[in-house]
């Protein structure tokens, strides 16, 4: 039995994918990587914004059109947020919710034996520990919770993965040493909020990253977006255990927007200034700190100055990553019953975002001409070369150099998304 798996969406959903591919691979499916070769098509849905929901949607159309004799899976987001859609864009395909992946074994023997099996709902199965199939052999996943204890007024994602359920950090550790033992250089720690890590269970987000940095080896470890008012009040461990030198000088913390009418109107809980607040002491503790924050521009209840109010933070603040999202009704949200604004308002407030972001990011980036940094060469670049990192996580591309190593660079160009620098002698 051969699988085609193809994902969509963020880092979470790749390890889905990954658990997933690794059961199958576990229980005697193959997994390849051509449509035409499959026997059965698994498609790992994400439904966080409008086009990528139109995307999806056109692809699983696609796939139905010229591969009507495969068999077809449909998996992860879409499948608990908009089951009605699913039904009429695939009557025939089968489901398997976002968190119901431990069952896809089961369900793809189901469907190669033409039983539609439809697996949804909110399962509590830890994905900890279970085999997976790295898309790079280097870099490793850990998934350190699922679900959240937001209700964010224009968020759907929360309906497919539920309430907060976090997994035992002794697992977690567990599973991290196996993958430094495999090889893995990074260790990316994952979750719909990382910040809210063991607020059901008792443990907390600094003490796991104390324990993942005490495995012996040389690697590097990510956090990955957390919640500002799920970091408030653990903020002096956190930012304690980002000190330590495995752990990229990284901070992904999305404000949202800057106008706190508007964060209120989100449901976000928190301010502008809690969240001013939170980056001061980062950067106080953090000196070489790069910050990453999202920015949803257009909310059904923002005015222009609420959304001046936004370029004004943005310019204090400085980011070096900012993710711009043009808002957009998701199903099932309580903005959603809020008349949008004019698009071309819309259009035109991403654009001036978009412009602040390239300015604010061209002129950080410049700050490390001629520096010398130490990186660490993490992947091959599409475009050629190779792609490593430095401790602040900003990417250089170098010309020639080994994966998993660790290389000493001159920075010789600055652009608003990379570095490009010379290997030295």
């Amino acid at each position: 039995m051969k699988i085609y798996i193809e994902t969509f969406g963020c880092t979470f959903n790749q390890a889905d994918s990954q658990i997933m591919a690794g059961l199958l691979e576990e229980t005697g499916g193959e997994i390849v990587t051509s449509l035409e070769d499959a026997d059965v098509i698994v498609i790992n849905t994400c439904y966080v914004k409008q086009p990528t929901e139109q995307k999806i949607t056109n692809h699983i159309q696609k796939i139905q059109t010229q591969f009507p004799q495969k068999k077809l899976l449909i998996a992860g987001c879409m499948v608990d947020i908009d089951p009605e859609k699913l039904k009429k864009l695939a009557p025939k395909a089968g489901w398997i919710g976002a968190r119901r992946i431990n069952s896809i074994p089961n369900v793809v023997k189901s469907i190669m034996d033409n039983h539609i099996i439809r697996e949804t709902g909110h399962g509590h199965d830890i994905k900890t520990g279970l085999p997976r199939k790295r898309s790079n052999p280097r870099v490793h996943i850990l998934q350190i919770c699922e679900g959240c204890l937001g209700r964010c007024s224009y968020c759907c994602t929360r309906f497919a993965r539920g309430d907060l359920q976090s997994y035992p950090s002794s697992l977690l550790k567990a599973e991290s040493e196996q993958a430094v033992e495999d090889g893995c250089i990074e260790i990316q720690l994952t979750a719909q909020d990382t910040a809210a890590y063991g607020k059901d269970s008792g443990e907390n987000l600094a003490d796991l990253i104390n324990q993942i940095t005490s495995i012996e080896g040389d690697f590097r470890v990510r956090v990955g977006m957390m919640h500002p008012k799920n970091i408030k009040e653990d903020l002096a461990s956190i930012t304690n255990s980002f000190k330590n030198e495995k752990v990229y000088n990284f901070l992904h913390l999305p404000l949202q927007s800057g106008s706190n009418r508007i964060l209120s109107d989100m449901k976000r809980g928190h301010s502008v200034e809690e969240y001013k607040a939170i980056v001061k002491q980062f950067q106080m503790e953090i000196p070489e700190l790069s910050l990453a924050t999202d920015i949803i521009v257009g909310y059904p209840t923002e005015e222009e100055d609420d959304f001046n109010a936004t370029l004004n933070v943005i310019s204090e603040i400085r980011p070096d990553f900012l993710h711009i999202s043009k808002y957009h009704h998701r199903p099932g949200t309580r903005s959603s019953l809020l008349p949008p604004i004019d698009h071309a308002i819309m259009k035109k407030r991403s654009r001036d975002l978009n412009d602040l972001k390239v300015a604010i990011a061209i002129k950080n980036n410049q700050r490390f001409m001629g520096t010398n940094q130490k990186i660490l060469i993490t992947d091959r670049g599409s475009k050629g070369g190779y792609i490593g990192r430095t401790n602040s996580y900003k990417t250089v591309v170098v010309e020639k150099a080994h994966l998993g190593t660790f290389q000493d660079v001159e920075i010789t160009q600055a652009l608003s998304t990379y570095l490009k620098g010379n290997l030295k002698r």
